[in-house]
């Protein structure tokens, strides 16, 4: 894969963290050690069996999984000194990263995520560089935007972005994910009122709705697309004419839930920019976010068009559709 070049078709714009990640793998239960009565002074460590760093970030994940599918993707982020290295290896993916600002004075975000048996987590998120990202606005990429991911980022950075798409009517996604809990019923408004898509997982779409005090029909009125996604359960697609229910794709084995959804979202938005049925491009989601469930890290996996194009037919069923191939 090369970078986009002069010339090139409209890119997804993919924003938000560029990041490292510490990924702790914890043998037991979260549920079994925390005492309901005793919620208000929650004291507790965790003896972890496994520590992995590895790069990530929503935006890097997004751009990776796009990459990877064969769809043209440019990055818009801020990250530190010391993430030379990680914008080159970008790059060495086929990644556009002109947008990719590196901070002098700025440490790269870092995640430090513990993950139970359960695949429950507990993160711990220092944003560093993220938190200049309002700093960039779509004029600083040298990508032409098709559609722009705008995942958690510094709040300011986000509604920038919100804002400039309305204005030049360019499609977003709005995936607020981690940044839900500090967003006002204002925010979540202003992220949603026009968007192509809102996605989250079954607790962020409920808690989207009891802030925005909206059941889906009148959430429905504000964004074209509701996307809630439910790990091994599968997913949904709502729209005003409906829903469809998305099969996950099973996986040969689950060893780190971290990115899967981030891969979902990349799969789900370059199945639909390729035309593809709500069907189809949900089953492309699953498959690209099982990947990730397979390995430790948001973007150590890797496969060929050909291996997703065998996997897709022996998880559903079905040829993937030929207008899905670059």
């Amino acid at each position: 894969m090369r970078p986009l070049q002069e010339g090139d078709a409209l890119a997804v714009i993919a924003t938000g963290s560029v990041a490292f990640d510490y990924i702790l793998s914890f043998d037991g239960r979260f549920a079994d050690h925390i005492l309901l009565g005793k919620t208000h002074m929650i004291n507790l460590s965790f003896l972890v069996a496994k520590l992995d760093k590895r790069r990530g970030g929503v935006a890097a994940n997004y751009a990776y999984n796009l990459a990877r599918l064969g769809y043209p993707v440019a990055i818009l982020a801020t990250a530190g000194h010391d993430a030379t290295g990680y914008r080159q290896w970008l790059e060495e993916c086929g990644i556009e990263c002109s947008g990719l600002r590196l901070l002098d004075d700025e440490t790269t975000a870092t995640g430090f995520t513990t993950t139970d048996r359960d695949d429950n987590q507990i993160t711990g998120y220092y944003g560093g560089a993220m938190l200049k990202a309002g700093i960039l606005g779509l004029a600083d990429t040298d990508a032409e935007p098709e559609v722009v991911l705008i995942g958690p980022n510094a709040p300011d950075a986000m509604f920038r972005l919100v804002t400039e798409c309305r204005e030049r009517s360019i499609p977003w996604v709005f995936d607020p994910a981690h940044q839900l809990p500090h967003m006002s019923r204002a925010d979540l408004e202003e992220g949603c009122r026009g968007a192509w898509i809102l996605i989250g997982n079954d607790y962020e779409i409920e808690l989207v709705q009891q802030r925005m005090e909206v059941d889906m029909e009148r959430l429905l009125r504000q964004v074209a697309i509701v996307v809630t996604t439910r790990g091994r359960a599968g997913s949904e697609v709502a729209t005003r004419d409906g829903r469809v229910l998305i099969p996950p794709a099973p996986p040969e084995r689950e060893t780190d839930p971290t990115g899967a959804g981030d891969a979902y979202r990349a799969g789900l938005v370059a199945g639909l920019l390729r035309h593809l049925t709500f069907e189809e491009a949900g089953r492309i989601a699953s498959l690209a976010a099982t990947y990730v469930v397979e390995q430790t890290g948001t973007i150590e996996h890797t496969y060929t068009m050909d291996a997703f194009a065998a996997r897709y037919a022996t998880c559903f069923g079905q040829e993937l559709p030929n207008r899905f191939r670059p």
